[in-house]
């Protein structure tokens, strides 16, 4: 009697576990995954009733839904109006207990239920069990690079410089022999887009050595303590598979400078990388390969010898090395065009945006069921790659007018400052970009003009112009007020405070003579741009000849 008892309570035991794993199983983890963006704008809406932090995620509760997001991809910052509640770990113990109950009592159960013609019961009690697993974390794996320097073009003066650290790689008892140690650390310094990240993996396929990339962002925690841990977790892999390579990406993410604010995450993740590269056991055979567009920031202590030993600085490409990027590009791409004239026309192009310049010069081909990619298509995108498509907003007649009028004189002007540009469009309100690069005063003064003329000229014809010249106008009182305050090119080296408004408007006066002067060259333009809403620099040029 005691034992048909004994069984029974076991069975009721059984069955409640059974049933609490299905329900767990169920709505274990049931929130939608979703990007930062997502996230970022279910925040700005003040949608978000709960936030919970666990090791691996960040859950944003709403009235209507659950969502997920990786908690490396979010800052604290993001939830400082929310109250945050950090998730139990105990959980984990809690649903090991379940499986430990489970694999004693829950065959007895699956077997009272076989008997009665349950066996189905016991088919999704079994999935229900086998979904109990939480997400595995995993080792840190290591990347297979296919990315060789052949595949990467230009660069040439940094290929030079990494040459060194492929060979040490190779070769490292040649180097010992000798009393020299591998570079801990090399830094790739660069503004974005210029192929740091390729060019990291470019030198792991070269060295045939295992390569673990990370970005600076994926150890920002959202508590303290995980940073340190994913920075410990990542060497240790590598030291354990060396020789190999470890590349963080926008290493400023995690190597700001300590500004004495106290942020303990930070300085912990930043601490334990310091730790890590000076490597305690001697050389392990790990190499540090970083990269960063603002070396200004990093701590120095990141810095000093003995952790990052060599900077390898890699700007934007120069015309030459341009020309061998987008042979690269274009070496699939059915093309009746001249690199050399293509690589004229994209001074100040990195080698993201000229790899996007070939893309979309090939889509618009398509577009217009072209055979080949011609240079007139890379005059249809350019615009576009550099500063975004913008709509063109439909203008009037009248306000068409003005537009023509306003867009050929700065085509003049342009032409004949010699002014960087290939191709005006009616429907683009910049002509060339702005520059940081170092420029004498009057090439300085030949950008106002520019800037300018497009003011002068309607003031000419029609004794008004649009508000469309606002960004001109601002950008031309800009370039004055720098001229003047920070590169003391006025008529002493400390400004005049009245001195501004006088050298604008003289520049503004010596650009409407000029127009007067120029006012057949205005019109031919105008008319070209009246038929076809476009005009290269070489048809003002043969204008200008013409006329002058």
């Amino acid at each position: 009697m005691l034992n048909s008892k004994t069984n029974r309570i076991i069975l009721l035991v059984s069955a409640f576990f059974v049933i609490a794993l299905i329900i767990f199983a169920i709505f274990r983890d049931n929130a939608n995954a979703i990007t930062l963006r997502d996230a970022q704008n279910i925040l700005t809406n003040k949608s978000v009733v709960k936030v919970v932090v666990t090791k691996e995620y960040v859950y944003l509760k709403t009235q209507d839904s659950f969502y997920k997001i990786a908690s490396s991809q979010v800052t604290p910052k993001m939830f400082v109006d929310y109250k945050v509640e950090v998730g139990s770990e105990s959980n984990f113990l809690l649903y090991a207990l379940y499986l430990v109950l489970i694999l004693g009592l829950g065959s007895l159960v699956v077997k009272w239920f076989e008997k009665r013609g349950f066996a189905t019961f016991g088919t999704k009690a079994s999935t229900a069990t086998s979904s109990l697993n939480t997400e595995p974390s995993g080792p840190i794996e290591a990347i297979k690079s296919d990315i060789t320097f052949g595949d990467i073009g230009g660069i040439a003066d940094v290929k030079m410089e990494l040459e060194e650290i492929i060979d040490f790689m190779r070769n490292p008892k040649r180097y010992k022999s000798f009393g020299a140690r591998m570079p801990r650390g090399v830094l790739l310094v660069g503004p974005p887009g210029v192929g740091k990240t390729m060019i990291a993996k470019a030198v792991a396929y070269e060295c045939g050595v295992p390569f673990y990339y990370q970005s600076g962002a994926s150890f920002v925690q959202i508590y303290v303590g995980m940073g340190a841990k994913r920075v410990h977790e990542l060497f240790a892999a590598a030291k354990k598979n060396a020789p190999a390579i470890i590349f963080i990406d926008e290493i400023d993410a995690v190597g700001k400078k300590r500004d004495g604010q106290r942020n303990d995450e930070r300085e912990a993740t930043l601490n334990q990388l310091l730790t890590e590269m000076d490597g305690f056991e001697g050389s392990s055979g790990v190499i540090v390969l970083a990269a960063t567009n603002k070396i200004e920031v990093l701590d120095s202590a990141l810095l000093r010898a003995g952790r990052f030993d060599r900077r390898v600085f890699v700007e934007l490409p120069t015309k030459s090395e341009r020309q061998a990027i987008l042979a690269k590009y274009l070496e699939k791409v059915p093309h009746e065009l001249e690199i050399k004239t293509l690589a004229n026309m994209t001074v100040g192009f990195n080698g993201a945006s000229l790899a996007a310049l070939v893309n979309e010069a090939a889509l618009l081909s398509l577009r217009q069921k072209d055979f080949k990619v011609t240079l007139e298509h890379f005059h249809q995108v350019k615009d576009k790659v550099m500063f975004g498509k913008k709509k063109l907003s439909i203008l009037s007649d009248e306000q068409k007018k003005y537009r023509i009028t306003y867009q050929a004189a700065k085509a003049v002007c342009a032409t004949v400052f010699d002014l960087a540009f290939e191709k005006l469009m009616l429907s683009n309100e910049k002509l060339t970009p702005t520059t940081n690069e170092p420029l004498i005063k009057h090439e300085l003064e030949s950008r106002i003009k520019m800037l300018l003329s497009g003011i002068a000229a309607c003031s000419i014809k029609y004794d008004e112009h649009a508000s469309s010249a606002k960004d001109d106008l601002d950008e031309a009182k800009e370039l004055t007020k720098k001229m003047l305050e920070e590169y003391g090119m006025g008529s002493s080296l400390i400004q005049n405070k009245e001195e501004e408004e006088v050298y604008l408007q003289k520049l503004y006066t010596e650009t409407k003579e000029l127009l007067e002067s120029m006012i057949i060259v205005v019109n031919l333009v105008e008319k070209v741009l009246y038929e076809r809403e476009s005009i290269t620099k070489d048809e003002v040029k043969k204008f200008l000849d013409e006329i002058l």
